[in-house]
């Protein structure tokens, strides 16, 4: 049976498995060494050059799968000794080079960083090069290219920077958890942290003591995770590695689209608040903007807030697709709400580590959001659920909503809104592209994730945010 896209997540999800199963029994420190010798138990290397240092390597994954380097603040880490297989990025000579008379490469080039063999044939000294680019344009035969390796590909903010030793590293000023290099690095040499020995902990504790229950908040976009089986299954499963209650983030987003809505029509001009990657890109980047940010909180601080305002001892664990929610978890402003958070991945090996198989288990009942609270896993579920809310609560005012997927396009709606050249007044930016259904932390990926969590949507009991949000004041 297999649920993942790609065989690093497969690997990734085999030492999280292990990791929790030693964590269930208590005996995670006395085996930790061993775990690498329990994935790769023969002597024969199935990735690498040699079957040592491919254990070292998961060796190396063990650590941030207990939660990383705690010097480091960044949720994301590299693997140096993985990080070794790519080709050196930036500008190179191919062998279409045809060593032409003209030389315009060599012309064009201001640094001197062109020079040619006793063959004619082109090369690059990458200590003056500065990769303008301007060799690769004007040469006729298309011969010099520009290789970025997988990760740089995917950072569209360019948080990733290539050492003197070809290892990568990343720029924690610039970068915002969104995990698009974790899922693309087609070596797993970058990894998100995992935090599932602290929710294993939370719920061992909370079996001993009738005072402390574990809560957890799913994030809607499970309906198009967990293929395998079907939601009330998953739901069952939850209960059975020990939370006391789940309950949907989806609610927590009513709440936030009715309330977002208010402050949208009494300040004139908002960007979301709803995804810390693109919150985090804002402050980043353009910190002009920062004014403008919704102060709400996020569906899931939102919802975990009211929870504990509640039962203030107890745990709410958020679980979802999302890379970016840990470092949400960091904030002071978070913090007092929620106490872990973890990805479908994580979920995963956590039922896994347990031996719990979801297809045997009978359904359990998730309804606590409606419709428009649910669709806020794909792009522009929360701009219509504004919309939604302004209507019901009788707001008048002229919505024009810009709703971004994926980085670039929030980078090109901030900027135009920063010089003025954008009309409109709701900038609704996902960090990943699809919205939520395509966080880093998903078991799949794919456009048939938005279909499914429309049809989700559509079997809400309430049908309504304001019918959704009334259960909260009973």
């Amino acid at each position: 049976m297999r649920v993942f896209d790609t065989k690093v997540q497969h690997l990734k999800y085999k030492v999280l498995r292990e990791v929790a199963r030693q964590a269930w029994a208590g005996t995670l420190l006395q085996n930790m060494l061993d775990i690498p010798k329990i994935i790769v138990p023969g002597k024969v290397p199935t990735m690498r050059c040699c079957v040592y240092k491919e254990r070292a390597i998961l060796a190396e994954r063990v650590k941030i799968a207990i939660g990383g380097n705690p010097a480091n603040p960044n949720i994301i880490e590299v693997i140096d000794i993985a990080c070794d297989e790519c080709p050196a990025a930036g500008y190179s000579v191919t062998d279409s080079c045809r060593g032409c008379l003209a030389h315009r490469c060599e012309d064009v080039c201001k640094r001197g960083a062109i020079s040619f063999d006793h063959n004619y044939v082109a090369h690059i000294d990458k200590t003056k090069c500065i990769e303008c680019g301007q060799c690769a344009k004007v040469c006729p035969y298309t011969a010099i290219v520009n290789r970025k390796r997988p990760c740089q590909n995917a950072c569209k903010i360019k948080a990733i920077n290539i050492r003197e030793d070809g290892a990568a590293e990343i720029d924690n000023s610039k970068c915002i958890s969104c995990g698009a290099c974790v899922y693309q690095c087609p070596f797993g040499a970058i990894m998100d942290k995992s935090f599932i020995i602290n929710v294993i902990d939370m719920i061992q504790k909370s079996q001993d003591n009738t005072n402390y229950r574990v809560y957890a908040v799913i994030a809607p976009s499970i309906s198009s995770q967990f293929s395998y089986a079907k939601l009330g299954q998953v739901v069952s499963g939850i209960k059975e590695l020990g939370f006391h209650t789940v309950i949907e983030a989806a609610l927590g987003a009513d709440m936030v689209a009715a309330a977002e809505s208010q402050e949208l029509a009494e300040k004139g001009f908002l960007t979301s608040s709803c995804c810390p990657g693109f919150v985090d890109y804002i402050k980043k980047s353009f910190p002009a903007l920062v004014p403008h940010i919704s102060h709400n909180l996020s569906p899931m601080a939102t919802l975990a807030k009211w929870i504990k305002s509640r039962e203030p001892n107890c745990k709410i664990v958020f679980i979802g697709p999302c890379t970016a929610k840990k470092a949400e978890v960091q904030l002071e402003k978070v913090k007092p709400y929620v106490d872990a958070a973890i990805t479908f991945e994580e979920l995963q090996a956590l039922i896994d580590s347990k031996d719990i198989d979801l297809t045997k288990l009978e359904e359990d009942v998730l309804d606590n959001a409606s419709y428009f609270g649910r669709i806020f896993a794909r792009s522009g579920g929360l701009s219509d659920a504004v919309a939604q809310a302004l209507k019901e609560q009788s707001i008048e005012f002229d919505l024009k909503p810009c709703a971004c997927d994926g980085i670039e396009e929030c980078k090109m709606a901030l900027l135009k809104k920063s010089k003025n050249l954008l009309d409109a007044n709701f900038i609704e930016g996902m960090a990943c592209v699809g919205g939520c259904i395509g966080g880093a932390g998903c078991l799949t990926h794919g456009e048939k994730n938005k279909a499914q969590v429309d049809k989700y949507g559509r079997e809400a009991m309430e049908k309504t945010i304001s019918s959704a949000i009334s259960i909260l004041k009973m």
